[in-house]
C-alpha cells in the first residue's frame, strides 16, 4: 500500500490518493467493502462515491479529500498511478518516505561498445 500526499499539486483532484492492490478481483472487493465498514465505523462517513466494485479491477473509493484506489495486481501495473502522480510525496505501509517513481528518459545518444582484441 502507498500512500500519496497530493497536496502540493494544483491540478490534483484530492489531498491524498491511497493506492493498493490484490492479486484477485475477490480480493480486490473485500479489500473495497473492508475499506468502506472500518470509515464507516472510525470515522462515521460514507463515500461521496465508489466505482468499479462490479468488475474488481480497479475500485475507486471517494471521500473527496481521501481517494482510495483498490487495484487488481496487474491492472495496477497497466494504469502505474503512483508514476502519473509522481510529483506527490509518497509514503509505504510502513509509514517510511519512499521515492516517487521517476520517468526513464532515454538518451538521444546511444553509445556503442567496441571490444578490442
Amino acid at each position: 500500500m502507498v500512500s500519496l500526499d497530493l497536496r502540493k499539486i494544483s491540478e490534483a483532484v484530492s489531498d491524498f490518493f491511497i493506492v493498493c492492490e490484490a492479486p484477485s478481483t475477490v480480493q480486490v472487493r473485500a479489500i473495497a467493502d473492508w475499506v468502506e465498514a472500518e470509515v464507516k465505523r472510525e470515522c462515521g462517513e460514507k463515500p461521496y462515491k465508489h466505482e468499479g466494485h462490479g468488475a474488481g479491477q480497479w475500485v475507486l473509493i471517494d471521500y473527496v479529500n481521501v481517494v482510495v484506489h483498490v487495484f487488481l495486481a496487474e491492472t495496477r501495473k497497466f494504469y502505474k498511478l503512483e508514476e502519473m502522480w509522481s510529483d506527490g510525496v509518497a509514503e509505504d505501509e510502513n509509514d517510511a518516505p519512499v521515492e516517487a517513481p521517476t520517468k526513464v528518459k532515454k538518451s538521444a545518444k546511444t553509445t556503442k561498445k567496441t571490444s578490442t582484441k
